[in-house]
C-alpha cells in the first residue's frame, strides 16, 4: 500500500496556492533570525513565543510560521559567532572557531556568505532524505505495537539525558522529571487524579505552551538578566562577498559539503542529539582531511562549510523520527508536536498513512523557508552588526511582556501566567546548577507515550513483563539503551579520572 497517493501529491502542492502561507513564511524566517542573531535568544524560545499565535491560525499557516523560525534560527545563530566570536546557539559554536578569525582578517562578508549558502545545501539535502527515509521507515512503524513503542521512546529518552552536555547523570535527572510532569492530572487508564495538590487547573495536565515558554524563554531571560555581560564590538561587514564565487567555492569541495550534510542528517535522525554534536563532528572530519596549506584555526573557510552544512542538516533529520514515529529528534521538533497537536493532528506511525498530503506540504513548506532564509540572510548581511548589538536591557523585559501576553492570549487564564513564571523559576535554576532544560521538555513529550505504551503491553499480554524482551525489535532497542547507557558512563569515568590526574598533576 502507498502511503503517498496522487491525491495527497495535489493536497500537499495546494500549500504553494494560499498567499498566507508566504506571508507567515517570510515572518517567521524574519522572527527566527532575529532571535537566532540576538545573543541570549534561541531558535527553540522563538517557537515557544510564537507557539500561542498558532491558536488563531490555519494548520498549514501555523507551520509555515514555526517551519521558518526554525530554519532561519539554525542559521541566524551564526552572525554572532562569526562578528563577535559568541554563538547564537551551541551549534553555531564550532562556527566560531573559523568564522570569527575571518572576519578578523576582513571577510565578513564572505563568512556570511558562506554560512548562509551552507546552511542552505544542508537544509536542501536533508529535507530530501526526509522526503526519502521518511516513507520507508513509517512502512516499518506501522508494524510496531505497543511494546515497540515502549522500547522507542526510552531508547529516545536516554539518548537525550546521556549526550546532555556535562554529568550524565544530570542529564537522565532532568529527563525523569519531565516524565513525571508529563503524569501531573487525570490518569487516562483509573481515571484518578495525580499530583495536582487539589487545584482543579491541573486536572487536565501542564499545558504544554506554558511550559515550553517557562522552560525556554523565561528561563534563559533570567540568565541573562542576572549575568554581568559588557558586549563586545561586532566586526561590521563592510562589504558582501558575491554568492557566485561563494557558491562556486562550494562546489570545489562539494564531497566535502556532501558528507558534512549526510553527517548532520544522520545525527538529526537520532533522538536527542542536535546541531551542536553535528557541527563539531563534521568539524573534526574536515579537520582530519585537511591538507598542505589549509588554514583551520585562523580562517579555513572548508572549516566554516562543514560547521554550518551539517549544523543546519540537522532539521531535515530530526523531522523524520517526529513525523514516522512520533518521536521529537531535538527541542525545537518537540515544540512542533505541541503545535500539530493544536491543530488536532499527532504525528506517529500513522501520520503519513492518514496525512500524507500534510507530509508533502511540510517538505515544500521547508524547502520555501529555506529560500527564505537565504533571501533574508543575503539582504541583512550589512545590518547584521547591528542586530547583534540590541542592548539586554531592552530585550528581556520585551521577551517576558510577550510571553505573559502570549501565555494569557490563548486560554484567558492567569494561572498558566502563574505556571509559565514558575516553569521560569525551575529552568533558571536547573539551567545554573547544569541540569539541560531540553532534556525536561523532551520528558514531557515522550512521558505519556512511555506511560501509555507500558501500560497498554502489559495489559494486552496478562501483565507478563517478559514480553519486553522476548519481542525482537523491543529486546534490540532495549539492548541498545543499556549499551549506550553503558558507553557513555564508561567515558564520563574515563574523562572524571583524567581531569582528577590532571588536578594532581
Amino acid at each position: 500500500m502507498d502511503l503517498i497517493s496522487p491525491e495527497n501529491l495535489a493536497q500537499g502542492f495546494a500549500v504553494l496556492s494560499d498567499p498566507f502561507v508566504y506571508l507567515m513564511l517570510v515572518f517567521g524566517s524574519l522572527l527566527g533570525l532575529v532571535f537566532g542573531a540576538t545573543p541570549g535568544l534561541t531558535a527553540p524560545a522563538a517557537i515557544a513565543l510564537a507557539l500561542p499565535i498558532t491558536y488563531g491560525l490555519g494548520l498549514n499557516s501555523s507551520l509555515a510560521l514555526l517551519l521558518g523560525i526554525y530554519v532561519s534560527g539554525y542559521f541566524s545563530g551564526s552572525i554572532p559567532a562569526i562578528l563577535l566570536n559568541t554563538p547564537g546557539t551551541p551549534g553555531n559554536a564550532a562556527t566560531a572557531v573559523e568564522g570569527y578569525p575571518m572576519a578578523r582578517d576582513g571577510r565578513a562578508g564572505e563568512a556570511l556568505t558562506t554560512a548562509i549558502i551552507s546552511s542552505f545545501i544542508g537544509v536542501l539535502v536533508s529535507v530530501l532524505c526526509l522526503l526519502t527515509l521518511a516513507p520507508l521507515m513509517a512502512r516499518v512503524a506501522l508494524s510496531f505495537q505497543s511494546v515497540e513503542y515502549f522500547a522507542l521512546a526510552l531508547l529516545g529518552l536516554m539518548c537525550v539525558a546521556g549526550i546532555s552536555t556535562g554529568s550524565m547523570i544530570k542529564g537522565l535527572a532532568a529527563a525523569l522529571f519531565g516524565v513525571l510532569i508529563s503524569t501531573i492530572g487525570i490518569d487516562q487508564t483509573s481515571g484518578v487524579p495525580r499530583f495536582t495538590m487539589g487545584m482543579h487547573e491541573l486536572l487536565g495536565g501542564i499545558p504544554i505552551i506554558a511550559a515550553l515558554i517557562g522552560l525556554f524563554a523565561i528561563s534563559e531571560m533570567l540568565i541573562q538578566s542576572r549575568r554581568n555581560f559588557v558586549a563586545g564590538t561586532a566586526i561590521e561587514v563592510k562589504s558582501s562577498s558575491s554568492v557566485m564565487r561563494v557558491a562556486a567555492n562550494h562546489l570545489r569541495h562539494k564531497w566535502l559539503v556532501l558528507k558534512s550534510a549526510f553527517i548532520g542528517t544522520l545525527i538529526g535522525i537520532l533522538p536527542g542529539t542536535g546541531p551542536a554534536i553535528a557541527s563539531w563532528i563534521a568539524y573534526g572530519d574536515a579537520l582530519r582531511g585537511r591538507k598542505e596549506g589549509d588554514k583551520f584555526g585562523k580562517g579555513e573557510v572548508k572549516g566554516l562549510m562543514a560547521c554550518e552544512v551539517s549544523n543546519n542538516a540537522v532539521i531535515g533529520g530530526a523531522m523524520v523520527p517526529l513525523l514516522t514515529l512520533g518521536i521529537p529528534g531535538d527541542p525545537v521538533t518537540a515544540i512542533l508536536v505541541g503545535a500539530m497537536m493544536i491543530q488536532g493532528i499527532e504525528p506517529g506511525p500513522f501520520f503519513m498513512r492518514d496525512h500524507g498530503g500534510l507530509f508533502l506540504a511540510i517538505v515544500i513548506m521547508l524547502l520555501m523557508s529555506n529560500v527564505a532564509m537565504v533571501v533574508a540572510g543575503l539582504s541583512i548581511r550589512r545590518l547584521a552588526a547591528k542586530i547583534i548589538a540590541v542592548p539586554r536591557h531592552i530585550v528581556v523585559p520585551v521577551v517576558v511582556a510577550v510571553a505573559a501576553t502570549a501565555t494569557y492570549a490563548i486560554s484567558y487564564s492567569p494561572f498558566e501566567i502563574i505556571l509559565v513564571g514558575v516553569f521560569g523559576a525551575i529552568g533558571y535554576l536547573m539551567m545554573r546548577y547544569g541540569f539541560p532544560v531540553a532534556a525536561t521538555v523532551i520528558g514531557i513529550v515522550l512521558g505519556p507515550i512511555l506511560e501509555t505504551n507500558f501500560r497498554n503491553a502489559l495489559i494486552a499480554n496478562n501483565m507478563d513483563i517478559t514480553v519486553f524482551v522476548t519481542r525482537p525489535v523491543s529486546a534490540g532497542l532495549l539492548l541498545t539503551t543499556v549499551f549506550l547507557l553503558y558507553f557513555w558512563t564508561r567515558q564520563e569515568r574515563k574523562q572524571a579520572k583524567l581531569a582528577g590526574n590532571v588536578t594532581k598533576a
